[in-house]
């Protein structure tokens, strides 16, 4: 098994590029905006290695989050590889994680090949998934669990990233009573 590739970008095409390693070179299935070198420079990439009847393929990440993200997307039923890096090209994790989390199928309007019917197959089988999960729907900070998931989605529709948003919330203090609106505003000042 292949967990890993770091030699010299050789070249670089929409979905996928190839990584020289001491004279051999990998051809590797990668989400859009996983490269972020120019040709000829060192390249270090995650990789999940995929072996069918037809094909040995080799998929590439720039991190640990992105490769597990792919591996969860490829086990949704009728969600491929192409339809994983599709949704991994357009969509941040964090606005992944919060769609499927939040049950926005309409989030996944923009990414090509994915429907209606796919978007909520995604929905429904990863939400079971991701719960709780570490890398996924950041777990809440503090003794109230609900309002601070919340909380979080919410600073995550806002465009914060999840360590920021589960940063934010840390910093709430542990009198402010189990109100949304309260943490929500103690969290939004964390910012400012």
């Amino acid at each position: 098994m292949i967990a890993s590739l770091q030699g010299i970008l050789a070249a670089h095409k929409s979905d996928h590029a190839v990584v020289v390693v001491n004279g051999v070179g990998f051809k590797v299935h990668v989400p859009l905006n996983t490269i972020t070198v120019d040709i000829g420079q060192d390249v270090m990439l995650l990789t999940l290695m995929i072996v069918r009847e037809d094909a040995i393929t080799l998929y590439g990440f720039s991190t640990e989050a992105e490769r597990e993200a792919f591996e969860k997307l490829i086990s949704v039923t009728g969600v491929g590889p192409r339809i994983a890096l599709a949704i991994l090209g357009t969509m941040s994790l964090d606005r992944l994680y919060s769609a499927v989390a939040g049950g926005q199928a309409d989030a996944f309007s923009r990414v090509p090949g994915v429907g209606k019917k796919i978007a909520e197959k995604i929905i429904f089988e990863l939400k079971s998934k991701i719960k709780g999960a570490d890398g996924l729907v950041p777990a809440a900070a503090g003794g109230a669990s609900d309002v601070n998931r919340d909380v979080m989605e919410a600073l995550i529709s806002f465009g914060y990233s999840s360590s920021e948003a589960t940063d934010a919330i840390k910093a709430i203090p542990a009198d402010v009573p189990n109100d949304f609106e309260e943490r929500m505003r103690r969290a939004l000042s964390y910012f400012v």
